[in-house]
């Protein structure tokens, strides 16, 4: 497809299906390389976990890992999905011990922003301080938990991957 750009020249932009790996799986998209990942991930893809929150990439709400760093799905074209390696909330499958530990701690409350949390969180290093967790999820916002309750719950987390039995497994599991 053709489209303008100033200058009067013209640029393509590549047509047909996107092939990324999609949470462990490889995926194939047929979508316009210009959309949202967060729309393809919600709309085509059925991962409704990923939440929009202010479409302008201010809120973080929507993060993603991108080859294993957070990204805001919201400002990403599918187009640089292509090759790489997306990993969303549902990687996690419900039992992950962020997640326990956001529940535990009340660091999700309406949840809109908890999966993007979530996701900055399993970027930090395995053994964050408080101010490494806090530059981590600096471009989260949250209203409703005043964020004491998400710095403790992802504090509780890396203090649980290295206090059960097979603590390596489980740290392994918090890499992207």
């Amino acid at each position: 497809m053709n489209t303008p750009r100033s200058g009067g020249g013209a640029r393509t932009v590549a047509a047909g299906p996107v092939a990324f790996t999609l949470n462990g799986h490889a995926v194939s998209v047929d979508a316009h390389p210009m959309a949202r990942l967060l729309d393809v991930l919600r709309e085509d893809l059925g991962l409704t976990g990923t939440k929009e929150g202010c479409g302008e990439g201010e809120c973080g709400a929507c993060t993603v890992l991108l080859d294993g760093a957070p990204v805001c799905s919201c400002l990403v074209p599918l187009a640089h999905a292509r090759g790489r390696e997306v990993r969303t909330i549902e990687s996690l499958g419900g039992d992950h011990a962020l997640q326990r530990a956001f529940v535990a701690e009340g660091g999700a409350q309406c949840g809109a922003c908890t999966p993007g949390m979530i996701m900055a969180a399993l970027a930090l290093p395995e053994h964050p301080t408080r101010e490494r967790i806090r530059q981590g999820l600096a471009g989260n916002l949250c209203r409703c938990t005043g964020y004491e309750a998400i710095y403790r719950a992802v504090e509780r987390a890396a203090s649980e991957t290295v206090a059960t039995p097979g603590a390596s497994a489980a740290a392994e599991e918090r890499k992207p």
